[in-house]
């Protein structure tokens, strides 16, 4: 089993399915035969083959989008596992900042929409699909530059401060939603330096040995997703298991 501490037969909703490392969980998921049904949720609707596989478009920065997908999943069985794969670092207008200087109202709007307002409302609308009568996890995917006592030099203003700011909606979720589903997770994960289109101009930096493949990253993210219960609620943790200070 792919995830021993979760149900026999796993239903999961992946969010941003067609980016790296949710590429990475669908096809890790998908090979599992513990897994019954996944639903792969891209802009692009990305078709996979396989059976196991629903695709669906949508909108993670459209209301309506999110309204409207999770109202058609709610007439469905609860699910297990919910991932939100998304984020942004640059493109579409936007750059991480080496300065004040290069602070823009558009840069710091759209890292907010993508890495903030979306997950936000996503849990919104997608929470309530959780199964309630045993251990379940909804995660989105952080990242370690997000922690304001860990930010030692500066820059990426809007990529910092868009994690931080989801971070905290991660941990004020796990309060409120913990006191009505006592065996739910909510989970903000480091997936680590991962070799994607997100972060291929900045891979010159990264020790050796750091910059993991999706499938090694997801392999990691998913032994955290099965070791971690209610306790572990509202935290941000890495790859490797260790839990990274707000």
């Amino acid at each position: 089993m792919i995830l021993p501490t979760l149900s026999k037969n796993l239903r999961v909703i992946i969010i941003g399915a067609s980016g790296g490392i949710g590429n990475a969980f669908l096809d890790a998921l998908n090979e599992s035969s513990q897994v019954s049904k996944i639903y792969a949720l891209s802009r692009q609707n990305k078709a996979y083959p396989s059976a196991k596989i629903a695709n669906l478009s949508f909108d993670l920065t459209s209301e309506e989008s999110l309204k409207a997908v999770s109202e058609s999943l709610r007439k469905l069985d609860p699910f297990d596992l919910i991932i939100v794969a998304t984020g942004l670092l640059q493109g579409d207008g936007v750059a991480p900042e080496k300065s004040i200087r290069d602070l823009t109202y558009k840069g710091l709007e759209k890292s907010f929409l993508v890495n903030t307002i979306g997950p936000a409302m996503t849990a919104r609308y997608f929470l309530p699909l959780l199964r309630r009568d045993k251990k379940s996890v909804f995660t989105a995917l952080s990242a370690r530059v997000g922690s304001i006592s860990d930010n030692r030099i500066g820059g990426w203003y809007g990529y910092r401060a868009s994690k931080a700011a989801l971070n905290m909606i991660l941990k004020t979720l796990s309060i409120e939603f913990g006191r009505r589903h006592k065996q739910a997770v909510i989970l903000g994960l480091h997936p680590g330096t991962v070799d994607t289109t997100l972060s291929e101009p900045f891979q010159g930096n990264v020790p050796d040995g750091k910059l993991f493949t999706p499938e090694y990253s997801v392999e990691k993210l998913l032994a955290v997703i099965d070791k971690v219960d209610a306790n572990d609620s509202g935290k941000l943790i890495d790859w490797a298991g260790k839990e990274i200070a707000f």
